[in-house]
């Protein structure tokens, strides 16, 4: 086993290295960059400024453009601008934001906390509603409940969760103004007490945090409902409740834990997600999160932060296949690593 994980951990390096090649290429080749926002800043400045329209087509002269080419290396060939930035990384320098100058570390670690508070709650309300109701579900395969149950979560299925938060505000926050409209904490948050703040984060939390939990919601319900299904149709399972074993046993004691084993598969993955939040969801409620982070970066094609991001995403992604082996090696007795 300890040889079958020290192999994942090295497939860790070409895995990262391909993945941020083929980002980082992209990223020189596509227009808006940070000389072409300069350049537009520089044109708007101009046209302010009444300035002739020869003047407005091109205000910086070629030697500006090749000091700003300079200044954020894009005078170098592509792969040689990758290595330098990979050295960089390696020396725990992921750059600094070309649009606020402000160090990209700095800018992702004071979001990160946010993004894990959504990201926890969210995980331990979809591991603790969807494996129960799952259950449910295949013991109470095409009753009453189960059907019902079925349309409900298709329809939240059917409609993304960014969606869902701005039908959330629409009604609860705008129309009967229950809750805030978006933020984490109200302008007035530093002069509540203790509880006070806990009452108003609390507010600030349910609205996004139905709208993240409803994007996986059906997935993990309908993933956990077969598996039990099939084991429950099972010879083992059929063979114990033949010879005596009560039908809730059965369940508990066998089908269960073989019916995890789907379930534990897709945990390690849910890690990255944890951590890196939602883009849109943090863009509705204007949550100041790592999603929100990285969608305005794209936007603004703040390519080191779009860079940091990803440094951290794809790390955690691959460390969560690996956590996801070792949650199904705990959950399988079968499975050996070899």
């Amino acid at each position: 086993m300890t040889a079958y994980f020290i192999r994942r951990f090295l497939l860790i390096i070409p895995t990262f290295i391909g993945i941020t090649v083929m980002v980082f290429v992209i990223t020189r080749f596509v227009p808006g960059g940070p000389i072409e926002r300069i350049i537009v800043e520089a044109q708007q400045m101009h046209s302010r400024a009444g300035t002739g329209a020869a003047e407005q087509s091109q205000p910086l002269s070629q030697s500006q453009i090749e000091e700003l080419k300079r200044y954020y290396g894009f005078d170098k060939p592509v792969l040689v601008s990758y290595f330098l930035w990979l050295n960089k990384v390696l020396h725990g320098d992921l750059g600094t934001s070309t649009r606020y100058y402000d160090p990209v570390w700095e800018m992702i670690r004071e979001r990160i906390p946010i993004s894990l508070y959504f990201g926890i709650l969210s995980l331990i309300l979809v591991y603790t509603i969807c494996i129960p109701l799952g259950m449910i579900k295949a013991i109470r395969h095409n009753s009453l409940f189960d059907n019902i149950s079925s349309v409900i979560v298709f329809i939240g299925y059917a409609v993304p969760g960014w969606v869902v938060g701005i039908l959330l505000l629409v009604l609860f926050a705008s129309h009967y103004e229950i809750f805030p409209l978006g933020g984490l904490v109200s302008d007035d948050f530093e002069d509540f007490s203790r509880l006070g703040q806990a009452l108003d984060i609390a507010r600030h939390t349910v609205l996004p945090l139905t709208a993240y939990v409803a994007g996986s919601f059906t997935v993990m319900t309908f993933l956990m409902k077969n598996s039990l299904m099939d084991n429950l149709a099972a010879d083992y399972v059929r063979t114990a409740i033949a010879k005596g074993l009560p039908f809730r046993k059965a369940i508990f004691n066998h089908a269960l834990r073989n019916s995890l084993i789907p379930i534990a598969t897709s945990f390690g993955n849910n890690i990255s997600v944890i951590l890196m939040g939602s883009f849109l969801i943090e863009t509705v409620f204007n949550i100041n999160g790592m999603g929100l982070l990285g969608y305005e970066s794209v936007v603004e094609r703040d390519y080191p932060v779009v860079m940091g991001i990803l440094v951290i995403s794809s790390l955690l992604f691959m460390i969560g296949n690996i956590l996801s082996d070792i949650c199904v090696a705990l959950v399988d007795p079968r499975v050996k690593f070899e």
